[in-house]
């Protein structure tokens, strides 16, 4: 059930949780709200030099989503971009009036599966491991997109003295280092190195193209819907519903469970969310965005614990907003001279924090958990399983992770995963409900009959 019915007294407690963790943890709650900046920050330049998006229009309405979605929600929830959408208008160069249909249509379908409770039916008959492999998948997707587009094109040397692969050691022994002292904000110190470094770069703003500052009011037309659905919305649709509602909801279920923490969110209200993000935002050439469990644990990482970090980043963003309609040039080329050494530590970092939830698959998966009489977690109690049971969980969860890898795409691993689990459950039927897999009890029948032969040629001779 949506919490929409009844808000007040839920916003309040959000609200007081809010305050109190950034009071008490200021420096963690900054840092964490960095953490998805690794994923965020190449592709909104990319996009704005292609001219597929504004930068006023995007840096306003992320910046209001994610001040709202820290308001409702009270968890580090992200909004980031579409990266489906926003690779085939990188590779496409697609019009704004292109990228925003893509986005529109994408969120069209999303807000009508949330509407009518086909998410929350997805989300209840979706197996866990199958959830948790779609989460282990999509956090070795971003080592991988760390190494191939960001760290891998580095030298010892290049592109340039401040952007190489010493830069990226020295940030990833940093790294390191933050396991001892957990409490240093990490991703406010390279951030802000990344900034420095960028402007004493010969690169930056003065390589920039013009770039327009006032936000369009677009009119997509048909044939912009038609490009936009067959190129992007289809490969887009199953990443969101998948990676950035079902997969999000469950891992803020899992790093963030309640009490003390404030109750995750449903699918239902995720879709809602992502969907009222873009009809909103994408009419006037903000990017595309949704939430994604990627960017929840990457700033889990580096920190933040309550909303009140995207809420701090939200107000970051509207304020770049309003001054770039002046200085947007200024503002892309800083960005686009952040070093890609920099950035690949932060975004194979987050992708990592998002494997991790793969090792509990067996020891405190949801499915798992054993609840009291308030139909509350402790946080300790869960079911036992025997040695058939969490084998055959973590071949469902590696069959997932090797089918999107292998082919890049979340909609084939979560069929994969499904075939996979269906398959155990018929061959249990098919058995018989006997104990253990048919060649198992196959072995075991050919040791009984050549026990039973030793003993009675025993009883032969003797």
């Amino acid at each position: 059930m949506v919490r929409l019915v009844s808000p007040f007294p839920h916003l309040r407690r959000i609200h007081k949780y809010n305050v109190e963790t950034l009071r008490n943890s200021p420096l963690a709650e900054l840092s964490g709200s960095l953490g998805d900046l690794g994923t965020l920050l190449p592709l909104m330049t990319a996009l704005v030099l292609t001219k597929s998006i504004s930068l006023p229009a995007t840096l306003l309405f992320t910046g209001a989503a994610n001040i709202m979605t820290g308001v409702a929600f009270g968890i580090p929830l992200p909004v980031q971009p579409m990266k489906a959408i926003a690779a085939v208008a990188i590779a496409r160069k697609f019009t704004m009036e292109e990228n925003a249909a893509a986005g529109l249509v994408v969120a069209g379908l999303v807000g009508v599966f949330s509407v009518t409770g086909l998410l929350g039916w997805a989300n209840r008959v979706t197996p866990i491991p199958v959830v948790r492999g779609i989460q282990v998948g999509a956090g070795l997707s971003l080592c991988l997109s760390a190494g191939s587009s960001l760290l891998q094109p580095l030298t010892w040397t290049g592109p340039w003295w401040g952007d190489n692969l010493i830069w990226a050691l020295m940030a990833a022994l940093f790294l390191v280092f933050t396991i001892v002292y957990p409490k240093l904000p990490y991703t406010i110190i390279v951030f802000v190195l990344g900034i420095l470094l960028s402007l004493l770069s010969r690169g930056g703003a003065a390589t920039t193209p013009a770039l327009g500052q006032a936000i369009p009011i677009l009119h997509p037309s048909g044939k912009d819907f038609l490009m936009a659905t067959t190129t992007a919305s289809l490969g887009q649709l199953p990443l969101t519903l998948l990676n950035s509602v079902i997969a999000a909801s469950a891992l803020a279920s899992d790093l963030l469970p309640s009490p003390p923490y404030p109750e995750a969110p449903t699918v239902t209200e995720l879709g809602i969310s992502v969907a009222g993000i873009n009809l909103m935002g994408c009419w006037f050439g903000a990017m595309p965005a949704c939430h994604g469990s990627g960017g929840l644990a990457g700033q889990y990482r580096f920190g933040a614990r309550s909303g009140s970090s995207i809420i701090v980043l939200g107000f970051f963003k509207f304020f770049f907003g309003i001054i770039s309609f002046w200085k947007s040039e200024a503002i892309v080329g800083v960005l686009a001279g952040i070093p890609k050494s920099l950035l690949g530590i932060l975004v194979l970092a987050a992708g990592v924090e998002l494997a991790k939830v793969g090792e509990g698959i067996n020891t405190d998966a949801r499915d798992l958990r054993v609840l009291d009489r308030d139909m509350s977690w402790d946080g300790k109690r869960v079911r036992e399983l025997d040695e058939q049971e969490r084998k055959e969980r973590w071949m469902v969860m590696l069959v997932t992770v090797a089918a999107l890898l292998t082919f890049r795409n979340d909609a084939v691993g979560f069929g994969a995963g499904l075939v996979w689990h269906w398959g155990f459950k018929i061959a249990k039927r098919v058995q018989g409900g006997g104990e253990g897999p048919f060649w198992r009890r196959v072995e075991h029948g050919v040791e009984e009959s050549t026990n039973l032969l030793r003993h009675e040629e025993s009883d032969r001779i003797a």
